[in-house]
């Protein structure tokens, strides 16, 4: 099937990621359904997407038994099938899943266990799933590659994220033909609801002379612009050895370089946003419980396939607080 008029449904579409795979999957000429709940996404980013491919975007809590059956009955009466399904509904934030695991339980595992439901409810058999490198838990400097294990995650974001690929596989087994978990590394870009450069703008924008950073900031981390996973992520889905391919596709996606400290990303912040700001740092090695401080992955799978990022991780990070410094505080 040529991808003008494919129905694809995102859950999770009005989020960060989602509003940018939406916004490509249009433009590749797909019909575009949104199943959201609005916790952290918001109509705003989805609405300025609305154009005859684009016009359904549901509120809709899809931990809820039936929740994901309506969305894809709502589908399929509006459209006649469902030709994909990319899961990408989770809660982002891993320190409130630290302070209520029920978060993660609910939003990252609950969401996949219904989705998948309903694909096996109404015959859908390609399924998009967005993981996470949280999923590996501490390798310290070990090179994070997929066939690499036992895998041990450190948080219970990353714990639901493991137990959702696992349900997943089972329903490959079972009904999915073609099923497909990309693992994230650290995402940057816009619009922008969380993660560091959006933690140190947003912190400077109410304290322009002080910024606080948890941890001793030599945490190292590789990181991806979200325009370069979004090109990933389809380059992989519609590439013939994943679709022709029995089994589920587990693929990291990301730089393999040896990433960014947060003390470079907090001096870059300041540098662009507060020159004259002091920056001062906690203790230990870890922002949060949970955390995993350092990591590298090994992205020659993905290279594999002929797929390989333009821009590095500190490329990446400095094009991210151009962008969310302007977004948060026009500057």
């Amino acid at each position: 099937m040529t991808e003008i008029n494919k129905v694809s449904i995102v859950a999770g579409g009005a989020g960060f990621i989602g509003v940018n795979l939406v916004r490509q999957l249009i433009s590749l000429g797909h019909i575009v359904v949104v199943g959201d709940n609005f916790s952290l996404g918001s109509k705003k980013n989805i609405e300025q997407w609305i154009s005859p491919n684009f016009k359904d975007f549901l509120e809709i809590d899809l931990s809820v038994p039936d929740r994901a059956t309506s969305l894809f009955d709502f589908s399929l009466k509006r459209y006649g099938r469902i030709d994909e399904v990319w899961h990408l509904a989770a809660n982002s934030d891993i320190s409130a899943g630290v302070t209520d695991p029920i978060v993660d339980l609910k939003n990252t595992f609950m969401t996949t266990f219904w989705l998948l439901d309903a694909c096996r409810k109404f015959g859908v058999n390609k399924f998009n799933f967005a993981s996470s490198s949280a999923v590996y838990g501490d390798w310290g400097e070990v090179p994070l590659s997929e066939d690499l294990g036992p895998l041990a995650p450190i948080s219970n974001y990353g714990a639901m994220k493991l137990a959702s690929e696992a349900q997943i596989c089972a329903a490959n087994e079972s009904f999915l033909d073609v099923a497909t978990i990309f693992r994230f590394p650290n995402v940057v870009g816009v619009p922008a609801t969380h993660g560091v450069i959006y933690d140190f703008i947003f912190k400077l924008k109410k304290t322009p002379e002080h910024l606080q950073v948890l941890g001793n900031g030599e945490q190292q981390k590789s990181y991806l612009h979200v325009s370069e996973l979004i090109d990933a992520m389809l380059y992989v889905s519609r590439h013939k050895d994943v679709s022709l391919c029995s089994r589920p596709t587990i693929i990291n996606i990301g730089n393999n370089d040896l990433g960014v400290t947060v003390r470079e990303i907090a001096e870059s912040v300041t540098e662009r946003c507060s020159e004259q700001s002091a920056i001062s740092y906690g203790d230990g090695s870890s922002g949060w419980v949970g955390d995993v401080p350092q990591f590298r992955y090994d992205t020659s799978k993905l290279a594999s396939l002929g797929w390989s990022p333009l821009m590095s991780s500190r490329e990446a990070v400095i094009k991210a607080i151009d962008e969310i410094s302007k977004e948060l505080t026009n500057c």
